[in-house]
């Protein structure tokens, strides 16, 4: 993870994070630690109003950070046949906490997702045409895609939030099963579509500083560019182990053996860009924080 961007101790802020047993959460928890932002995670049940004023009673929070809901495990899949689970964590209770979080004056930075669109004649693959923020979602091909459509539709009518579109997260970690890069190491066959995709160790520390500004409305958290899965095992064999081999299927040979269907598409990035012109793209972002530190071959 990289430093604070304004470096130095933020003594005035103090952040109630909501997914202390998650992955994102845990490695917002670990970012603040390391900027010297006070911070605790959040006790309550996100759909129980009472334990999350009680939360925000106890803390006195500056900001309210949620990166809880369920994704479902081992993948999306899961949300298929436990509808009601879903409904209560994502929509429920996020709605929930947005509204609290309202009552109190409080911005809520919200870890949403991007896989709510599909590329279409609008925005063909490979044409550079990404879905803007203001875009009406496209997929509903999946349980999870369609309840974080629903809730993002609802959550503009909170002027309190900022809702960050999250897609195919990395990290340097190769370890954790959560990072997009390990699990497509680990599939038998992969299918090879360009996509956006956010890295973690650049743009977490953004989301703070996001915060930090009271930035609110949707904003596309996705660095700039797509890149697709044998873009992404070309380098893993480069940097990381020469013997690594995959296989491809397409989307038809995919179809059969997942419930749910996936989402491919490119997000427009410039309005984060423009805030955060530093931003590195897809590629130079993959390299700087994912496979240089994980370099165990000469690349020359």
């Amino acid at each position: 993870m990289v430093a604070s961007l304004n470096g130095g101790h933020d003594s005035q802020y103090k952040f109630l994070i909501y997914g202390r047993t998650g992955w994102i959460g845990g490695l917002l928890g670990k970012l603040c630690a390391e900027q010297g932002i006070s911070y605790e995670y959040g006790a309550g049940r996100l759909e129980n109003r009472a334990q999350i004023q009680e939360d925000i009673d106890r803390v006195k929070p500056t900001h309210v950070f949620n990166a809880a809901g369920v994704t479902g495990r081992p993948n999306v899949d899961w949300c298929e046949s436990h509808k009601v689970e879903t409904i209560r964590a994502n929509v429920v209770g996020t709605l929930t906490l947005a509204d609290v979080c309202k009552q109190n004056n409080l911005l809520l930075v919200n870890y949403a997702t991007g896989c709510i669109f599909e590329y279409d004649e609008a925005h063909p693959l490979g044409s550079g045409i990404g879905f803007k923020e203001e875009d009406t979602p496209n997929f509903f091909g999946s349980y999870y895609s369609r309840t974080k459509a629903m809730v993002e539709e609802l959550l503009k009518e909170f002027d309190n939030v900022c809702t960050l579109r999250v897609r195919m997260p990395i990290t340097g970690d190769l370890t954790t099963p959560r990072n997009f890069i390990t699990k497509i190491t680990r599939y038998e066959k992969v299918v090879n579509i360009p996509n956006s995709m956010t890295i973690l160790d650049e743009l977490l520390p953004i989301s703070i500083e996001m915060g930090k500004r009271n930035l609110r409305g949707i904003w596309n958290f996705t660095n700039p560019g797509v890149v697709s899965h044998n873009e992404i095992l070309e380098m893993y064999k480069k940097y990381v182990d020469p013997n690594f081999t995959y296989k491809n299927f397409t989307l038809e040979e995919q179809a059969k053996v997942i419930v749910a269907a996936r989402s491919n598409n490119e997000l427009d990035a410039s309005k984060l860009q423009k805030e955060f012109p530093e931003m590195l793209s897809i590629k130079d972002s993959l390299i700087k924080y994912v496979f240089e530190p994980n370099k165990k071959v000469n690349t020359f």
